[in-house]
């Protein structure tokens, strides 16, 4: 925090994340007002999704050719531009399942040139012995907002409507994009083509074993736990449970469960950095079991309060175990790959649950994504690349130590 390039990408990242916390809330509402239902808000998410999918490997690209603040400035003056627009359409009284969905579009349009971005311009800013620590605070403040931003968000849209939580969205884009653009981050030196790059980023991210390994198994879980815990928990919490007032208690303690697990990296580094954020992987296939067998409320608070602490602790560990591994000329593409196979995760696990529910009762499709969690932690534990991927000394140059 001494660091004063450091101190303004926390501060752009905290205000962007007030806004982000309220909009799918609003979104959700910005439909339903105008008219539309579940199919509405599935297209108005398809066309946010999409987009980001479609261009990452594009914004890997640039991320490696340009400067890093400038792609980041850009995307959030993009992002505040679509929120702008929707806000406005939403308060005329104008909106539509068509107008909505547009300015979903430029929205994840948006995201795809941020992502690959921002892991390369942290790893330009922090040292590599800071990375860790560096990584865990960027992600305290975003995970301070999910326990009170939705509640916050609720209350802006019950009282002014989603049109106003939607302009705080693109004002806090806005806000964000000033400040990032004051990093003034080199541009890498590039001589090649942007098709070539493309190339030789698919040929160095598949030269790395424990890389596409790690993307492939993320892929899979990914898909099992939002398919279990997104998609078909609030179903089983309306038929097991109290409804949507337990499914906000089970919110609210996965993200406390978030936020502890932020503050258990700002104090633990461990050595084996790859293997730590696997195995932290693994209790997110408690929460689906317990909703599976049915077990009390008591029980999937724990559960999900624990599982919520494995993941930020994955995602610290990942995070920094990439930066740290992969070269900095690199960093963007590398971190596009990884990121499609996420993303694709998300359309994947709905539509097996959509396929699976047809044969099978919610409560053995719940069992079943648990499996998939564990088995997919357990087949990238075999990996044996996994255990070469460890935390750099301090005062060492970071080297990718799984190439052959």
């Amino acid at each position: 925090m001494r660091s004063a390039p450091f101190r303004r990408f926390v501060t752009a990242s905290l205000i962007s994340a007030t806004g982000s916390a309220m909009a799918p809330l609003a979104l959700a509402y910005s439909v339903i007002e105008q008219g539309g239902g579940a199919g509405a808000l599935g297209v108005v998410l398809a066309t946010n999704t999409v987009p980001t999918v479609f261009f990452l490997l594009m914004g890997g690209v640039l991320a490696d050719r340009m400067s890093r603040s400038r792609l980041l400035f850009l995307g959030n003056l993009l992002a505040a531009a679509a929120q702008g627009a929707l806000a406005a359409v939403v308060a005329a009284g104008h909106a539509t399942t068509l107008s909505i969905a547009v300015c979903g579009f430029v929205s994840g349009t948006a995201v795809a040139f941020t992502v690959p971005a921002t892991q390369g311009a942290v790893a330009q800013i922090v040292p590599a012995e800071q990375l860790q620590q560096a990584n865990a605070l960027l992600r305290l403040p975003s995970n301070a907002v999910k326990v009170l931003g939705p509640a916050v968000g609720g209350v802006v849209v019950a009282v002014s409507g989603p049109a106003w939580a939607l302009a705080w969205d693109a004002l806090s884009f806005a806000v964000a994009a000033l400040l990032l653009l004051g990093l003034r981050l080199d541009a890498p030196v590039t001589v090649t083509g942007a098709l070539s790059d493309l190339r030789e980023g698919w040929h160095a991210f598949w030269s790395r074993t424990w890389l596409w390994t790690y993307t492939l198994a993320g892929t899979v879980l990914v898909a099992a736990w939002l398919a279990g815990f997104q998609l078909l928990g609030p179903v089983v919490a309306a038929e097991r449970y109290a409804g949507a007032r337990d499914w906000g208690l089970v919110q609210g303690a996965f993200a406390a469960g978030l936020l502890a697990g932020t503050v258990v990296c700002l104090r633990w580094r461990p050595y084996r950095l790859l293997a730590v954020a696997i195995v932290a992987c693994l209790p997110l296939a408690v929460p689906l079991l317990v909703m599976g067998w049915g077990l009390p409320l008591p029980w999937l608070l724990l559960a999900v309060l624990l599982a919520g602490v494995g993941l930020d602790v994955a995602v610290v560990a990942w995070t920094t175990a990439f930066q740290r591994h992969v070269p900095q000329g690199e960093l963007g593409r590398m971190s596009a790959f990884n990121s499609v196979g996420e993303r694709l995760a998300i359309p994947l696990g709905y539509l097996l649950t959509a396929l699976a529910a047809g044969t099978w009762d919610n409560r053995t499709v719940l069992v079943a994504c648990a499996a998939l969690v564990a088995v997919s932690c357990v087949l990238n534990l075999c990996v044996r690349d996994v255990y070469r991927i460890n935390a750099v000394k301090p005062g060492n140059a970071p080297r990718d130590r799984s190439q052959h």
